[in-house]
């Protein structure tokens, strides 16, 4: 809490300013063979992932925002762009807001695949409460969680973007509303495409709002 000038004579306390933050996940990346693409290179947005970009920015445009932060990976840099546009904006590299890494990465992980049946990956699947094959979640909420304190920082008293990831924004989201951040994949609040919108007050946020500007697109390609 901060006092201005004019109540301190009084005590009157007033409220510390208000900045909204918007998770934004990236669109639909052209996928064809299914492979966990992770933190590779190469993978940029199908033609329904741009216009999922595209619906995203338009969600956004009047909003107060000033400040537009990204992930460094080519999708996410890909659905900035409209936003940056719309909004007029530059958008800035923020490596907290990665993809986790993955032991599977570069693998098809689909239901049914070898990959996951190869005794060789076993040992990788012997704790899903970390979990065992990646980065882990405590790991990825904080990060995530410091990159958007830090853009709320920037955009103080307006509202900031960032652009992320599927599972960053979901640890990030259980991690703010006090869950427990393991979690059933099949389960998650985070459509492609989708704006998850966090409030700071100081130093400390709540979820306000979850929206899908380009519907219910659920993840139809692996490594998001």
């Amino acid at each position: 809490m901060s006092e201005n000038p004019e109540a301190a004579e009084t005590g009157e306390i007033v409220p510390e300013e208000k900045t909204i933050v918007h998770l934004v996940r990236h669109g639909e990346v052209a996928n064809p063979h299914g492979i966990l693409y992770g933190r590779l290179p190469g993978y940029r947005l199908s033609e329904d992932g741009q216009t999922m970009a595209k619906a995203a920015a338009d969600f956004l445009a009047g909003r107060d925002v000033t400040v537009l932060r990204s992930s460094p990976l080519e999708r996410a840099i890909q659905t900035a762009e409209p936003i940056a546009e719309q909004l007029g904006l530059t958008i800035e590299i923020d490596e907290r807001l990665i993809e986790p890494w993955n032991h599977f990465e570069g693998l098809n992980v689909g239901v049914g695949d070898g990959s996951l049946r190869a005794p060789k990956h076993w040992f990788h699947l012997r704790n899903p409460f970390r979990p065992s094959w990646g980065e882990p979640y405590r790991e990825v909420a904080a990060r995530v969680l410091a990159a958007a304190a830090d853009a709320a920082r920037a955009a103080r008293g307006h509202e900031a973007v960032c652009v992320s990831h599927q599972l960053p924004i979901w640890v990030t989201r259980r991690a703010v509303e006090g869950r427990k951040l393991w979690h059933d994949p099949r389960r998650r609040q985070c459509s492609l495409g989708s704006i998850t919108s966090l409030e700071f007050t100081g130093n400390h946020p709540r979820l306000i709002s979850y929206s899908e500007p380009s519907g219910s697109a659920g993840s139809r390609v692996a490594g998001a």
